[in-house]
């Protein structure tokens, strides 16, 4: 059994595809075209990615593992700089490079691309959206990016209606060295449950709002209770301004009743049961810019350093905690030593699956 096992092992490809573009280029479309499942959430808006999300497509003597990562651009605040920190750290451990470009777009950042250029990894660049140009443009197209990139090979497709995505996988494996599995072959990503709960509620709240509110706002999972009929969640919204908290909880709750029956039933599908959701809504002042905070949410900040050379985990954790928890108590008048008061979800009703 043993030696059966190692000689599957010794035939079996797997690796990590890195795919790499521009903000709203398609990137979490395509990996969800690959995989055959809705993982990353997707909207019209730009920048709908903030962490770099695994996915994992398994098949019989094969697993690509797939790095969906933020869209390159320059930064202009600190929780820009952790999405462009993501996408450096994806560069060191792809087997393929996926350089995905919208049809008549450039890359926004350059030195990303260059630092890819300079690497000895495969790289497959796909111009995505090509149903939205004539032929002889996808032409020119391909020529154009033929004499930049000739190491590249390049692909014209469409991942919003599949076209030529089997053509990408079937490249992908080309490219992908003999190795074990990375992950057990019955897994779909890195992420758990509490990952795609936030993300699915902030997917619903960048459909619902515009301006600066989908991009103000943090969506954290309090409390995540499997039971066996019924999942029940309970979730913060935090944003920046008090503004803002107006307009995303809406008159008399309608705003965020609607995101929330939206989620809830999206994230049913997603996982197969019903779902109570309990949404709620607080303010963290310049959020974006608070490396402590960040930390907190999980995002790739500046690690501080322990004396054997490690991230100081604790020490991080406890400043996160202590930022926030000054903060709550700043919005609330009362000292570090009180209790503050629950808000109720703003008195709203929760959403249940079990109530429709």
């Amino acid at each position: 059994m043993k030696e059966e096992q190692e000689e599957r092992n010794r035939e079996h490809k797997a690796g990590f595809v890195s795919i790499i573009g521009n903000p709203n280029a398609g990137k979490s479309t395509l990996m969800n075209a690959l995989l055959g499942e809705d993982l990353s959430i997707t909207s019209p808006k730009a920048q709908t990615t903030r962490e770099k999300i695994l996915g994992i497509l398994n098949g019989p003597g094969y697993q690509i593992v797939f790095s969906d990562t933020p869209g390159i651009l320059n930064p202009h605040y600190k929780l820009q700089e952790s999405m462009l920190k993501s996408i450096e750290n994806s560069l060191d451990e792809a087997d393929v490079f996926i350089l995905l470009t919208a049809a008549g777009e450039d890359f926004k950042n350059p030195e990303i691309i260059r630092k890819i250029q300079q690497r000895n990894t495969p790289i497959l660049l796909l111009i995505n959206k090509i149903d939205t140009v004539t032929q002889e443009e996808a032409m020119q197209m391909i020529g154009s990016w033929k004499q930049r990139f000739p190491q590249a090979e390049i692909l014209p497709i469409s991942a919003l209606y599949g076209f030529q995505i089997q053509r990408v996988a079937d490249l992908i494996l080309e490219h992908l060295p003999v190795h074990p599995p990375y992950y057990p072959k019955d897994e779909l990503s890195d992420r758990n449950l509490r990952f795609f709960a936030a993300e699915t509620i902030r997917k619903h709240i960048l459909l619902q709002y515009k301006q600066e509110i989908p991009y103000s706002v943090q969506v954290e999972i309090e409390s995540y209770k499997e039971m066996p009929e019924l999942d029940r969640i309970q979730a913060f919204i935090y944003v920046e301004k008090e503004s803002q908290k107006g307009i995303l909880i809406g008159k008399g709750g309608s705003a965020l009743k609607r995101v929330g029956t939206d989620a809830r039933k999206e994230f049913e599908r997603f996982i197969g049961k019903k779902v109570f959701l309990d949404l709620r809504v607080k303010v963290l002042k310049n959020w974006r810019n608070d490396d402590r905070l960040l930390q907190r949410f999980g995002y790739d900040m500046g690690r501080r350093v322990s004396e054997g050379g490690k991230p100081d985990t604790a020490a991080l954790a406890a400043e996160a905690e202590e930022a926030l928890r000054s903060m709550e108590m700043a919005e609330t008048g009362l000292l570090p030593e009180q209790e503050a008061p629950m808000q109720g979800g703003e008195d709203l009703k929760p959403e249940s699956g079990a109530e429709d």
